[in-house]
C-alpha cells in the first residue's frame, strides 16, 4: 500500500485521538526504519520504551516465536513459567521484592496509586489519601491518571476527574514541605521487606 492509502485508511477508522508523522513505517532492523517509500529513519522513539533492542533483534525474535509455538497469551488466572521467571529476574536485578506486570504506563501508575493509598490507609486510616505529583508530569491517558497528570492541557473535556491529587515544583522544597498533611507516600518494598500488601 501507498503513504497515502494508509493514512486514507487510518482517518477513516481509526479515531482521531492523537497526532501522526507524515511517514508509513514498513520493517525495521535495530534503531534503523524504512517507510513504505524505501526512506530510511533512525528510530529515537523505541516504540515510547518498548522496542528497547531495536527491531528485528534475533534472540528476540528467537524468543518470541519459539514462545508463539506453545503459547501466544493466556490469562493470569493461570500459572506459566516464563511469567515467574521474569518476575524473578526483575526482583532479583532490582533488589525489589515482588513486581506487577501491566498492559501500559497508565496502568502500572493506577497500581502505584492504588498502593500508595492502600498502604497509607492500612497504616494512617482514612484521610490521607492525596497524591502529590509534579507540574508539567505526564502519567497516562485514564481519567485517574490525567488527573495525576500537572499539565492543564489534559485537564478538559472529560470530567469528572478521580479526586485526590495535588501538583508542586520539581525542585522547590518548600513548595513540597507545604503540601497537605493528607498526602500519602508510600516506600517501595525492597526483597528484605515481608508480606507483601494485597489488593
Amino acid at each position: 500500500m501507498t503513504f497515502e492509502e494508509i493514512k486514507s485508511l487510518d482517518e477513516q477508522y481509526v479515531m482521531h485521538t492523537y497526532g501522526r508523522f507524515p511517514a508509513a513505517i514498513d520493517h525495521g532492523q535495530g534503531a534503523t526504519l524504512w517507510d513504505v517509500n524505501g526512506k530510511e529513519y533512525i528510530d529515537f522513539t523505541s516504540g515510547i520504551g518498548v522496542t528497547s533492542l531495536g527491531h528485528a533483534d534475533q534472540g528476540w525474535l528467537k524468543a518470541v516465536t519459539e514462545q508463539a509455538g506453545k503459547l501466544a497469551h493466556i490469562s493470569n488466572l493461570f500459572y506459566t513459567a516464563p511469567y515467574a521467571q521474569v518476575a524473578q529476574k526483575l526482583c532479583q536485578r532490582t533488589g525489589m521484592a515482588n513486581v506487577m506486570f501491566a498492559n501500559s504506563g497508565a496502568e502500572a501508575n493506577e497500581a502505584m496509586i492504588k498502593l500508595a493509598r492502600k498502604w497509607s490507609f492500612d497504616k494512617y486510616g482514612k484521610g490521607r489519601g492525596t497524591v502529590l505529583t509534579l507540574y508539567n508530569s505526564f502519567h497516562g491517558r485514564t481519567i485517574t491518571t490525567l488527573a495525576a497528570t500537572g499539565q492543564d492541557k489534559f485537564h478538559n473535556y472529560f470530567f469528572p476527574f478521580t479526586e485526590g491529587f495535588r501538583y508542586a515544583q520539581a525542585n522547590d522544597i518548600t513548595a513540597l514541605k507545604g503540601t497537605s498533611s493528607t498526602t500519602t507516600s508510600s516506600p517501595l518494598p525492597r526483597a528484605s521487606a515481608t508480606p507483601r500488601p494485597t489488593t
